[in-house]
């Protein structure tokens, strides 16, 4: 029995093995079975969920492509709309067109008409003249060379005495304001502009003493000469011409200070920018002291004392001005003292009369910094300074510019055109003088009626003297302007030419 307990024990521990074996067996199968559960559960949740995002995805797609659908509609229908529209407009145009279509057919059919009419009617009218014109050869008794010969000439002698009278008429009309404006704007724009043809009176020229003081005078990359003209106001002209550098500029003084002030440079050697500023300063205080000078010179020499030293200055600029070649400030001179001899002899004051011939030009040296014609810019530089209201009406008027009030403007308008015309004074020869003077008179010559011409005044002003019998005084206007426009078509002439044609009376024109 004891023997029996370790087997009955080992039986009993295998069987309990082999319950406790079958148990673990039992629970993992039931695990193994639930995992499989929980998985499939899993993976169906993950399909559900995989088809709601492509549903909701697709419905996303689905209202975008809607929108972009329902855009493109909108856009469909605004461009019908627009199609619409302009195929509206267009039906309008076209309308319109048939419409002037239409009225240019029936306008060209009136035209057509009317033209057929006025062709009647030309034929009609020819077909009248010729019957009224045998009628009045029946009558007369003349051919119709002559019968038309004698009407041209009547047509002609009426044409020509109405002609004369329309321009009498005319120019008495237009003469007050014509002569002012014309003297306003011929004398701004001669007195404010210096033609390049007077090459003399626009450039200088200085002498170098080689072309290598050209490079010198141009300067690296042409700094010297930029200098140069910044402080003179000049143009500076250098070329190929040897030994030659040319100054160029309207103002003469600032010319001559840029003349001046090159040769200084030349003479010296030493050229760059602030050497050039130095000598253009000490030139200008130079020119300066010499343009005062003159002033005095000239006033003294006028025997005119006690001017302002700005007007003193002034009339010392008119030294570097000239006018047909003829040195204003020489003329000025001239002026004042033809004017004094003419006030004295008047019994006049021959020191007012000098005063204002030397002065009456003074507005030439200001000309091209003030805008005006001299005379104007003359009479406010001498009311500036104190001048007398005799020497400032002078100023003013010695150009017919303003009614004259004292007799020293007249006197010095006299003394101004006798300086300024007689032979030698400016750039004429005497050959050349009297040659012009012939050529004047041999125009009016020209002319059918014509007896006698004299060209006076050193050829402003050319007299002609007709016959009565074959010129009236109607057709004496028409011949004044007839030789006036010759004499602006054929000839040159500095001014103008006045052309007094006389019979029983005058008739005046001037060639410009």
């Amino acid at each position: 029995m004891q023997q029996a307990w370790p087997f009955i024990a080992l039986l009993i521990g295998g069987a309990i093995g082999f319950f406790f074996d079958r148990l673990r067996q039992g629970a993992a199968f039931k695990s193994r079975e639930q995992l499989l559960v929980d998985a499939r559960r899993e993976a169906d949740a993950i399909a559900k969920q995989a088809e709601l995002d492509a549903k909701e995805a697709l419905l996303k797609r689905k209202e975008l492509q809607d929108r972009e659908l329902q855009s493109t509609r909108d856009q469909l229908r605004n461009s019908e709309r627009a199609l619409d529209k302009r195929e509206a407009t267009l039906n309008e145009v076209h309308e319109d067109i048939r419409k002037k279509e239409k009225m240019l057919q029936t306008t060209q059919q009136r035209l057509a008409e009317k033209a057929k009419g006025v062709e009647t009617r030309e034929k009609e009218l020819e077909r009248i003249i010729r019957e009224e014109q045998e009628e009045l050869h029946k009558i007369s008794g003349l051919t119709r060379d002559v019968a038309a010969e004698r009407l041209l000439k009547r047509v002609e002698q009426d044409l020509q005495n109405e002609t004369g009278s329309l321009i009498r008429k005319h120019e008495q009309e237009l003469k007050s304001n014509s002569e002012r404006l014309a003297r306003e704007i011929i004398g701004m724009a001669v007195q404010r502009y210096a033609s390049t043809h007077v090459a003399e009176t626009t450039v200088s020229t200085v002498d170098i003493p080689s072309d290598e003081m050209k490079g010198r005078i141009i300067g690296r990359e042409g700094r010297n000469i930029r200098a140069f003209e910044l402080a003179t106001g000049v143009d500076v002209i250098v070329d190929d011409t040897p030994g030659v550098v040319v100054v160029s500029a309207f103002d003469t003084v600032r010319r001559e200070v840029a003349k001046l002030s090159l040769q200084k440079l030349i003479q010296d050697g030493r050229i760059h920018p602030q050497r050039i500023e130095d000598v253009v300063k000490e030139t200008t205080k130079e020119m300066d002291a010499r343009i005062l000078e003159f002033g005095k010179a000239a006033a003294e020499e006028a025997e005119v004392p006690g001017l302002h030293e700005k007007i003193l200055q002034f009339m010392g600029r008119l030294n570097f001005r000239v006018s047909y070649s003829q040195n204003v400030l020489r003329h000025s001179i001239e002026v004042a003292h033809l004017t004094g001899m003419m006030a004295e002899q008047l019994g006049l004051d021959a020191a007012m009369g000098r005063r204002c011939g030397f002065l009456h030009d003074i507005g030439k040296a200001a000309d091209h910094e003030m805008e005006g014609g001299h005379p104007a810019i003359g009479a406010d530089i001498l009311k500036r300074y104190g001048q007398g209201v005799e020497a400032v009406h002078a100023a003013a008027g010695h150009h017919d510019d303003i009614r004259p009030e004292f007799i020293y403007t007249v006197l010095t308008a006299a003394a101004d055109a006798c300086s300024a015309s007689r032979p030698g004074s400016r750039r004429e020869t005497l050959e050349r003088y009297i040659k012009r003077l012939e050529d004047l008179e041999a125009v009016a010559y020209g002319f059918p009626g014509v007896s006698q011409v004299y060209a006076v005044q050193a050829g402003r002003e050319v007299r002609v003297i007709v016959d009565p019998k074959n010129i009236t005084d109607r057709g004496s206007a028409k011949l004044a302007r007839d030789i006036a426009q010759q004499i602006e078509q054929t000839m040159t002439y500095p001014g103008e030419v006045k052309v007094v044609v006389m019979r029983e009376t005058r008739a005046v024109g001037v060639a410009k």
